[in-house]
């Protein structure tokens, strides 16, 4: 459909908390879904939420089914439509590891995130999803359902030492 200008940090809209999914399988939904598909995968992501295209909607999408450049040693993460998430972490341990975004260009950080979760939600029919992930995929999904709540990765990491652009800690990856 179309590639969308990406928000980026700074815009008030990428801090508020998004509305629920109340109708699905519409066509203006799947306009929506093919947007986000579109401009994540002309932007390299490995996710993109509504919310960073200025669609104040609890819907996010990740995962590729592939590597990520921007990502070359991660997992690969299916690809995945999620509306109105639960996340429910299953136990206390955290991982920090290199997180960027798209509302974010250019920068990486060091961000604490649940290595094993249990997320929930719908898809673009409505119906139900439940999956028990951990690692890369867990983070992707725990990144992705911050913007529904207003949170940017920065706000949080907890070592600002870990925080730079990209290019200058990572110049194998190029801009990527």
């Amino acid at each position: 459909m179309a590639i969308r200008e990406i928000l980026k940090m700074g815009d008030p809209r990428l801090l508020k908390v998004a509305q629920p999914v109340t109708e699905f399988d519409t066509p203006e939904l799947h306009a929506l879904l093919q947007d986000l598909q579109d401009t994540m995968a002309a932007a390299n992501g490995a996710g993109l939420a509504a919310p960073q295209i200025g669609v104040d909607l609890q819907l996010v999408v990740f995962g590729s089914g592939r590597v990520n450049p921007r990502y070359p040693e991660a997992d690969i993460v299916p690809f995945t439509v999620l509306c109105n998430p639960v996340l429910t972490p299953l136990g206390v341990e955290e991982k920090a590891d290199w997180e960027g975004c798209l509302s974010v260009p250019g920068l990486r950080g060091k961000v604490p995130r649940f290595v094993h979760l249990r997320y929930q939600g719908l898809d673009l029919k409505g119906q139900p999803i439940d999956r028990t992930v951990s690692g890369f995929h867990a983070r992707v999904v725990q990144h992705e359902c911050d913007h529904l709540i207003g949170q940017l990765y920065p706000m949080r990491m907890r070592e600002f030492s870990d925080f730079g652009f990209t290019d200058v800690l990572f110049p194998e990856l190029g801009r990527a």
